[in-house]
Order: structure tokens, then C-alpha cells, then sequence
């Protein structure tokens, strides 16, 4: 969620919930990181707070999000629901109560593969390509920018091939490279050893002709 509000999120518009609900101010079974992310608000339930919004992030557990819940949310919603092997709603339940949807789960069977193997490995090559004392927000931001535009670009044969698919293209059901997309490796790693460069945590220059 702090990387999202980096990305351009309003943390007053996020509202967040555990097991038992709502996390809010006048709780007193909160911790320290939950407390961040507390709202002044006498919304309890997830189908008070998920009425009119656009994007719903889940990572719980299996069918926490019902069709009447979704059928609540703004036009054109986004769901992440990354509970793995079981989303919190299956794609094939969440498309029959709404046609303008763009959904991602953690599941390699349908469009949008939410992985963290789009990242982490990339993250850490470039860091050590350049010997980072840390891995700050600056790094991680320069992966998600270099994520984001590599899925808008044209997706070379052996990946459509690789993935099952007929034909892949930026849109509803391609918003993230696939995961054996072999540009993630290249792009992700240089922006984020440019990024340690740039923001002062590289020990040693970018080498020359850096994944060139």
C-alpha cells in the first residue's frame, strides 16, 4: 500500500480490513503498520467501504469478495484478487456479474498472472549489478515503471507462443508481461541499477554497456 501511495494513491481513499473487519481509529487491537493505514470512518464491513470504488486488492484468503459485493464498485473496476490457489472471486464468477471488468489473479490459468517473479529477481540483479547498500523506493519505483511500459509494448511470438495464447495485446486481459517474458530481465534489472545510481546507494558506476 506505501508503494501504491508513491505510484500516486491517496491514503485517505484507501481503506484496509483484516479478519475482523474495517481497520479504524477507534479500534484498540491494532498494530503499528495497520495503525498507518487506520480511517475516521464508521464504515465496518467490506461491502460498506467497497460501494463506488475502483480497484479492490485482495490478498487473504478464497471467495472473501461476493458477486453482490462486486456488482457495488464504480464503473470499470479493477480487482486484484491474489489469494493463491484460490482467489478471493473466480474470474469466471466475477465476468458474469460484470462486463467491464479488468481482473488479475496470482493464478498462471488466467490473463493477468499477479507474480512476484515479475520483480523480485530482477530487483535484486540490479542492485548487485551495482552493489546497492539498500533497495529503496526509488529502485522499486524505476521496476514498476519499467514493468508498466513493457506491457504496452508488442509481445514477441515465442512469448504468445510460450503462454498458450492466440494473440496478446495491451488491454483488459494483457495489462502485466507474462511472467517468461525475457525483456523483464533486461529492462527491470538497468532501471533499477540506473535507479541506485541516480538516488545515491550504488557503491560502483553503472557498467559500461549495462544489458545493452
Amino acid at each position: 500500500m506505501e508503494l501504491l501511495i508513491k505510484c500516486g494513491a491517496q491514503r485517505e481513499k484507501i481503506y484496509m480490513l483484516d479478519r475482523k473487519g474495517v481497520i479504524h481509529t477507534r479500534r484498540d487491537d491494532i498494530n503499528q503498520y495497520k495503525q498507518l493505514f487506520a480511517n475516521n470512518t464508521d464504515k465496518r464491513s467490506l461491502e460498506d467501504v467497497i460501494e463506488g470504488a475502483d480497484i479492490f486488492v485482495g490478498v487473504s484468503g478464497p471467495d472473501l469478495l461476493s458477486p453482490e459485493a462486486l456488482k457495488l464498485m464504480a464503473d470499470k473496476p479493477i480487482v486484484f484478487a491474489c489469494s493463491n490457489p484460490d482467489p478471493e472471486i473466480k474470474p469466471e464468477v466475477a465476468h458474469k456479474v460484470r462486463d467491464d471488468l479488468i481482473m488479475g489473479t496470482g493464478r498462471s490459468d488466467y490473463p493477468n498472472q499477479v507474480n512476484n517473479v515479475l520483480c523480485f529477481p530482477f530487483i535484486f540483479r540490479g542492485a548487485l549489478d551495482v552493489r546497492a547498500s539498500q533497495i529503496n523506493d526509488e529502485m522499486k519505483l524505476a521496476a514498476v515503471d519499467a514493468i508498466r511500459a513493457l506491457a504496452k509494448e508488442p509481445v514477441p511470438e515465442e512469448v504468445v507462443k510460450a503462454s498458450g495464447s492466440e494473440a496478446l495485446s495491451f488491454g483488459p486481459d494483457y495489462i502485466i508481461p507474462k511472467p517468461m517474458d525475457p525483456r523483464l530481465l533486461p529492462r527491470v534489472a538497468k532501471a533499477v541499477a540506473q535507479a541506485a545510481v541516480d538516488s545515491g546507494v550504488a557503491r560502483i558506476d553503472m557498467p559500461s554497456g549495462y544489458m545493452a
